[in-house]
């Protein structure tokens, strides 16, 4: 069995969705999983309304513009009195019936209901175009198969459950399915955490000990840089589960975090290769002897500098960093960097759900901290430590840190 995922870059338009069978017939079809993203821009779209729905105002005319977007698609994927259309059409009202009729305050309970709508219509639309032409397939609904927690936004896996349900699977037929998505003891929907979809991959890939993964995005593979923030980058053919781990967490787009944990426990290989160009080899992330070390760079934007600092002059000590990591794991803060002093404790965290400012005033009751926002975490690995004076070139660096050859700046 393969797993094969494809973004919402490779299904943002009908050209996308006739690419994939491209990629399919280059690759080969049988025995295989299909895991998808919405369409393009669509999760930011819903998110939208989402936020429009919880500040009283117009969600309607985002939902209609997401709606219609679907539904322009299809019309050149499929002849005009196709089944798929009603169907797009009833995942929309579905949408606007839970709306009208929830009551919840829980504003991440409401965003998974909704947002998750967006790989449950790109998947619908793509299954039904391959089966079409063909590529005979069966549409699964991820929501049946991954089982999780009530952890809105960021579910964690129930695996034995999970792993019971994807075991029933025949494995001598192909599927179509949503990433991003599983749902809790109530079946009501849990997302996997933004850009999600690699990790639901990576949960089939394990469940059905899968003989490789594929992630097919619109660049080569994974670069020594995002080609879109730095000049002179190169392509990694062969890299360890243990080095794209690190890459992972240090901020390497490419690869979601969660994604290579169960893929390294079962030896399955994994490869980022181009949709654009299939042909072409692209990366394997594995148990490579090749592994390459080459220098990469990394950058996170969107970040914030915190500096925490006890009122009286005392030591940070154990007690004060129990606190603060508790009151980041109340509002689901993440930490990308740190470093302490004798009086004092950095951190550069990741603010995903617009917490940064009630976490501050909670820490000013017991503390003295200050936030920058918006500052960017550059990373680079494999540095040649000698060259290091060109890393600190127009930067206005705020924080600074070297471990062995990863160096990390934080800037503004």
């Amino acid at each position: 069995m393969k797993v094969f995922k494809f973004g919402g870059a490779s299904v943002k338009d009908a050209e996308g969705v006739k690419n994939v069978s491209l990629v399919l017939e280059s690759e080969g079809f049988e025995n295989c999983v299909l895991v998808v993203s919405a369409m393009g821009k669509t999760t930011n779209a819903l998110e939208k309304a989402v936020q429009n729905y919880f500040d009283k105002i117009d969600y309607q005319t985002e939902i209609e513009k997401v709606k219609q977007n679907h539904l322009e698609i299809s019309k050149g994927l499929f002849q005009e009195h196709h089944p798929v259309f009603s169907e797009i059409s009833l995942f929309f009202d579905d949408i606007e019936s839970f709306l009208r009729r929830n009551k919840s305050p829980n504003y991440n309970f409401v965003y998974d209901q909704v947002v998750s709508c967006g790989e449950m219509i790109s998947s619908k639309i793509l299954s039904e175009y391959l089966n079409d032409i063909q590529f005979k397939n069966h549409w699964l609904d991820a929501r049946d198969y991954i089982k999780t927690d009530s952890n809105y936004r960021e579910g964690n896996i129930n695996w034995e459950e999970t792993q019971r349900k994807i075991s029933e699977l025949d494995c001598d037929s192909c599927f179509v399915t949503q990433g991003f998505i599983g749902s809790e003891a109530n079946n009501f929907t849990v997302t996997l955490g933004r850009e999600g979809s690699d990790y639901s991959a990576a949960i089939f890939a394990y469940c059905l000990n899968a003989e490789a993964m594929t992630i097919w995005k619109d660049v080569p593979g994974v670069m020594t840089g995002d080609p879109r923030k730095f000049e002179n980058v190169n392509l990694l053919s062969n890299i360890s589960y243990e080095e794209a781990i690190e890459m992972a967490y240090y901020g390497a787009s490419v690869i979601h975090p969660k994604t290579l944990q169960p893929l390294k426990q079962k030896n399955i290989p994994f490869y980022v290769k181009s949709f654009l160009e299939p042909k072409k080899p692209g990366t394997k992330v594995g148990s490579s002897e090749q592994t390459e070390n080459q220098e990469t760079y990394i950058l996170k934007e969107n970040q914030n500098l915190m500096r925490i600092s006890t009122r009286d002059f005392a030591f940070i000590a154990e007690e004060h960093l129990s606190q603060i990591f508790a009151l980041l794991a109340k509002h689901k803060i993440t930490i990308s960097l740190m470093q302490t002093s004798a009086i004092s404790f950095v951190l550069c965290v990741e603010d995903k759900y617009d917490h940064i400012d009630d976490l501050n005033q909670e820490l000013q009751i017991n503390f003295n901290s200050e936030v920058v926002k918006n500052v960017s975490l550059f990373t680079v690995r494999n540095a040649k430590l000698e060259d290091l004076n060109k890393f600190y070139e127009n930067k206005n660096i705020l924080l600074e840190q070297i471990s062995k050859k990863t160096i990390q700046v934080v800037t503004n």
